[in-house]
């Protein structure tokens, strides 16, 4: 009843791995001078699709479509945190692709990926959790 903290018991929370998040992003960040906490969690949000246009991750994201691309996308791109993945005029030029698609190679929308660096940056960070 005096005590300053009492931890659950063991059987109603196995383990806390996100316990010490706070000082683990500090740590990781203080290494990388070139990523920030909003960086790093849009690395965390990507780091398991092959890759996204920047429409589909502005809305499951909870982003503006531009503040996204512009502050986001953009700058991790520059840094050789993303990469295009299918560029705009890659789509495949077969009869049944253009039937089939609302897409064509005037529309078509930049694929984005994790690169290798971005990539490796997310294990480490996961690693250091």
């Amino acid at each position: 009843m005096f005590r300053e903290v009492s931890k659950m018991p063991s059987r109603f929370v196995k383990h806390n791995y996100l316990k010490n998040l706070r000082s683990a992003t500090n740590d990781f960040l203080d290494g990388h001078t070139d990523l920030t906490k909003s960086y790093l969690q849009l690395l965390l949000f990507v780091y398991d699709l092959e890759f996204f246009t920047i429409a589909w991750l502005a809305e499951n994201y909870g982003m503006n479509r531009k503040n996204l691309a512009d502050r986001m996308i953009y700058p991790l791109v520059a840094s050789g945190y993303l990469y295009k993945h299918f560029d705009k005029l890659t789509p495949s030029q077969t009869r049944e692709d253009h039937l089939f698609r609302d897409e064509t190679k005037y529309n078509y929308r930049v694929r984005y990926a994790l690169s290798q660096k971005g990539r490796l940056a997310v294990q480490r960070f996961y690693n250091s959790l």
